[in-house]
């Protein structure tokens, strides 16, 4: 099991890739209802960095696409959405 503080800062990265790519920051403001103001400050939140990992979780091409970048594998990132608690389990 991953730690929690590995987690966040996995997370972390997650949401500064996110924060790279207009569309896609777009989308997950859109999907969150998260302002673009308030990343910094709901950054700090467990439950915040949750929803960043659902959302990159939620395709193929934008999980992968953070992999490449971070050089991390999709399980790792999965690891880390379970750390941090909630979300959902994996059935396959």
């Amino acid at each position: 099991m991953m730690k929690s503080e590995q987690a966040e800062i996995l997370a972390i990265q997650a949401l500064s890739w996110l924060a790279s790519d207009e569309e896609i920051l777009g989308q997950f403001l859109n999907t969150t209802g998260a302002a673009p103001g308030d990343l910094r400050e709901r950054a700090k939140e467990p439950e915040f960095l949750g929803f960043v990992l659902d959302f990159i979780m939620r395709d193929d091409e934008t999980i992968l696409g953070f992999c490449e970048t971070s050089g991390t594998s999709p399980e790792r990132v999965q690891q880390a959405r379970f750390s941090l608690g909630g979300g959902l389990p994996n059935w396959t």
